[in-house]
């Protein structure tokens, strides 16, 4: 399996490394494209045998994977350069861009193959730590061996699920922006324990080992995440008195809020 990524940002840079971390694609499989040498320079640094180009054709070339990891406004003109030198007999073609559609994509690419595989795709940062959580969609009628080998690829670097598209905003909001939600928790946390008397490294340590015990007891259990809440509210007690102060300040409210509004309308 050869993949070729177009876009050496932080979405591209990490799924090659991510690739070569978790043994499934060989450095010498993967080919990143970007118009900035040194962007390439930093990648091949990290992940030696990775082949790097500046023209992006070199990504298309014998590649059984094409991943589009450019920002959205990019995605019509490199496909309009790329589309004449797609093979897409045999040749998958992968979209991160978070807001063009399907019908997008087919839209540019009307004038080529009319059975192509096209596959839109969405992880979040944790990839570049095995760790992502990635929505994957695709028409109804793409071809099912030209999906797996996608969902096996993002499940290397964490868990891939496939999704009708007509979820893929809620799901984006939820986990893509979600990550960057939880990073905000994690530091807002850390803040007022440091006004209680804590160091900020330590309260971070210990904060986290919180969360994972928070994530290990729900997924061990499959429990609503209010039946481990019961657990520890006791009448009259501290961890009631903390959670009714984040109520009466809006905190499900916020959370709700900001999932809606990270939903293209």
């Amino acid at each position: 399996m050869k993949i070729g990524i177009i876009g050496g940002g932080n979405m591209g840079s990490a799924i090659a490394a991510g690739l070569v971390a978790s043994g499934h694609a060989a450095p010498a499989d993967i080919t990143v494209t970007s118009p900035r040498r040194a962007t390439l320079d930093s990648i091949a640094a990290a992940c030696p045998g990775i082949t790097t180009d500046t023209d992006n054709v070199a990504a298309l070339r014998g590649t059984d994977i094409i991943i589009l990891a450019v920002k959205p406004w990019m995605v019509q003109p490199v496909l309009e350069e790329a589309a004449p030198r797609i093979d897409f007999r045999s040749q998958t073609l992968v979209s991160l861009a978070a807001t063009v559609s399907l019908a997008d994509i087919d839209n540019i690419l009307r004038n080529y193959s009319t059975r192509r595989t096209v596959v839109r795709a969405i992880p979040n940062t944790a990839m570049a730590v095995g760790s992502s959580m990635t929505f994957i969609c695709h028409a109804p009628d793409t071809p099912a061996e030209g999906v797996r080998p996608v969902v096996d690829l993002f499940n290397s670097l964490g868990t891939a699920a496939v999704i009708p598209e007509s979820q893929l905003g809620a799901a984006m909001a939820l986990c893509s922006c979600g990550i960057a939600y939880v990073m905000r928790f994690v530091r807002a946390a850390t803040e007022g324990s440091v006004e209680l008397g804590l160091y900020p490294d330590r309260a971070k340590e210990w904060f986290l080992q919180t969360m994972r015990g928070a994530v290990e007891l729900l997924e061990s259990t499959g429990a609503n995440p209010e039946t481990e809440i019961d657990k520890v509210t006791t009448p009259g007690g501290l961890t009631i008195r903390g959670l009714n102060a984040m109520e009466e300040r809006g905190f499900t409210p916020a959370v709700v809020n900001a999932l809606r509004a990270s939903v293209k309308q």
